[in-house]
């Protein structure tokens, strides 16, 4: 009969196993467990879906069990069912890409509105006080995700979604009623973002609950939203804006926020979240320790850092062309040429980018899904830096096409890598940190923008500046394979370490033996 150890390790961690175990007493049940680098555990029996790749061995630990308990099975994840109730999920997620960043992404037309509304012919950093209203916005909505993600472990999506919604709604409602620029910093830029920010997360992290092998593919479609939306929002919002004005246009928006608030209760969850686990041992709900509340543990995967740093480090340039692309057109060729046809381009290239890298995603092994970011990094800085070299409108086409396709590859795998480096447990605290660190550049970037336009006259030199940063950028995120490569040698390096030192205590347990026994032979023929 084969070790107990062997009998419940998981898929390639039987053969280190040092002896088999004495039999256990009857009145208890000897569980092997092993510990992953990120502190949670691996439950006998499952397929360990969230383990991270890459991830190094841990030694097992002995958890003693009374029989007939639940033991881990009660903290084990389900299967995620790949269809079903899911498909419905999926279109409210998709319908919360479209709203949240269809909005966003349209800032141009906005953002041209807010000059001709607000400004002044004196003004001379009328577009540095602008931009920051769409800035802080997009800023924002990454800021808040590390709270939103403590928020959504311990409420649940649906609740998180419903309420972030209702607070979007409510602050776009109000910026529909300002008189200058200042309040819109406040209620578009802080209420409105925040209220986007509660209602995108958990449609990120509500997909895993149903997804597994399919779930590049249902990113990509959910992701591909915001395309639609961005396809056909700016041109709905120039056609509002010159029939009932920019305050009308932003009450019709109400609309999007409020069907967003109705999504919010498809979300229903599969993995119970923190306050029904602690309800459902205790009877009354208590508050996880800070450590559960605040998972800083993702940090300790050395993929992660370097994910978490080569990202931010991209996105200082990444949002500048959706601010000021309209404003640049204005510019060079005038009020001749429709600038809405360019984020069309970038909305329909950006859409079937993240059908066609979602499921591409799928068919990658393991984080070398990275590779693609990378990739779409370097385009993305590429086409900004040939914003500026295209004197012809034709040429701006072409470069916002590749700059969309670019763009929805690199959005529609960002769950499935976080998946992928800390494990399914520590996902969605893995994306809130991860988009909280790029809040920063996507609101510093715009702003600088508009201030170089200001005192040169010009886009030219800013749009050459924001290509730099994606490609540092990618750059950094290419050590992340090589990293797991390192790791995974270490580990297959352990088990021939140990079993060399078996051989070695053999050997020399064999060589007393025989010396005892020659010692033993001569002191009998001595007699």
């Amino acid at each position: 009969m084969a070790p107990v150890s062997e009998q419940l390790a998981p898929q390639g961690a039987g053969d280190s196993a040092d002896a088999p175990l004495p039999d256990p007493p009857a009145a208890a049940v000897v569980v092997v467990e092993p510990r992953r680098e990120n502190g949670s555990d691996w439950c006998p029996g499952s397929d360990d879906p969230a383990a991270p790749s890459g991830a190094s061995e841990a030694q097992p630990r002995a958890v003693t069990e009374a029989p007939g308990s639940a033991g881990c099975a009660e903290s084990a994840a389900p299967e995620p069912p790949e269809g079903g109730w899911g498909w419905v999920v999926m279109l409210a997620a998709m319908w919360c890409n479209g709203a949240v960043f269809g909005i966003q992404n349209s800032c141009g037309v906005l953002f041209v509105s807010m000059l001709e509304l607000f400004g002044g012919s004196k003004d001379k950093q009328l577009a540095f006080k602008t931009a920051w209203v769409s800035s802080l916005s997009m800023g924002m909505i990454f800021f808040c995700s590390p709270i939103v993600s403590i928020f959504t472990d311990l409420f649940g999506c649906r609740k998180v979604a419903v309420v972030g919604a209702a607070v979007g709604f409510t602050g776009l409602l109000a910026s529909s009623f300002v008189s200058t620029i200042e309040p819109l910093y406040f209620t578009y830029g802080v209420l409105f973002a925040c209220g986007c920010s509660f209602a995108y997360q958990p449609s990120l992290v509500i997909l895993g609950h149903y997804f597994k092998k399919r779930l590049g593919l249902v990113n990509g479609i959910v992701t591909a939203g915001s395309s639609l939306f961005t396809v056909s929002l700016p041109f709905l919002l120039r056609v509002l804006i010159d029939s009932v004005g920019l305050f009308n246009t932003l009450r019709v928006l109400c609309i999007l926020m409020f069907v967003l608030f109705l999504a919010g209760f498809t979300y229903k969850p599969l993995v119970p979240s923190a306050k029904a686990k602690e309800g459902g041992k205790k009877g009354k709900f208590r508050f996880p320790s800070e450590k559960k509340i605040c998972n800083f543990s993702v940090f300790k995967v050395l993929s992660y850092r370097i994910w978490a740093v080569g990202i931010p480090a991209a996105l200082f340039g990444y949002f500048v062309p959706y601010v000021h692309l309209m404003k640049h057109v204005k510019d060079r060729f005038g009020d001749g040429v429709p600038e809405e046809v360019l984020l069309l381009c970038v909305g329909i290239t950006s859409g079937v980018g993240r059908l066609i890298f979602g499921r591409v995603a799928d068919y990658i092994p393991g984080a070398k899904k990275v590779y693609l970011q990378v990739a779409s990094f370097f385009f993305i800085g590429l086409m900004s830096m040939m914003i500026p070299l295209c004197h012809v409108f034709g040429g701006l086409i072409a470069v916002c096409l590749f700059m969309g396709l670019f763009d929805g590859c690199f959005i529609c795998i960002m769950a499935p890598i976080a998946f992928e480096l800390v494990g399914a447990e520590d996902v969605s605290q893995a994306i809130g940190f991860l988009l909280g660190l790029m809040s920063i550049p996507m609101t510093v970037g715009p702003p600088i923008a508009g201030l170089l336009h200001d005192r040169l006259g010009s886009y030219d030199v800013a749009f050459y500046l924001a290509g730099v940063p994606p490609i540092i950028g990618g750059a950094i995120l290419c050590f992340i394979p090589w990293v797991l490569e390192r790791q995974k040698l270490k580990e297959r390096a352990k088990p021939v370490d140990r079993e060399t030192t078996e051989k070695m205590l053999d050997n020399e347990s064999t060589l007393v033996s025989d010396t005892t026994a020659k010692s033993v032979k001569e002191m009998e023929s001595g007699f």
